[in-house]
């Protein structure tokens, strides 16, 4: 009997197998790989910028939960016009078109999504 458990592991071996047959990562990887980067120089001082963890300024919030508070495609306006923001601790901070990009699709990756029933469920990437 097969479960969704194991279609799913099989689906998600299927997806890696066929992108690593290829030898080189998708532009979305490489997209992915970049706006982590900028994160982690740039936001991971005082926010929780990967998939597990608490951000090391407890009011910061965690970057896995950003969907909750805003669509993510909505924040792109804001990193390329410079987020502004109440609290002295956050620096001024603009971005070039390629990393809007780059950090969308990062933060993208990583969001922790609601399910109907209130439950956090990973998005898939």
């Amino acid at each position: 009997m097969v479960t969704f458990r194991t279609t799913g592991a099989v689906l998600v071996l299927a997806s890696l197998l066929a992108s690593a047959s290829h030898g080189q990562p998708s532009s979305d990887d490489r997209s992915i790989a970049r706006g982590h980067a900028i994160v982690l120089a740039n936001c991971s001082m005082c926010h929780a910028v990967g998939r597990a963890g608490d951000s090391p300024n407890p009011v910061a919030p965690r970057f896995r939960e950003l969907s909750q508070r805003y669509p993510i495609e909505d924040l792109g306006e804001a990193l390329a016009e410079g987020i502004i923001v109440g609290h002295p601790e956050m620096p001024q901070l603009s971005f070039s078109a390629r990393e809007v990009s780059d950090i969308i699709a990062y933060l993208d990756s990583i969001q922790v999504r609601r399910n109907a029933s209130g439950r956090p469920r990973r998005a898939l990437g």
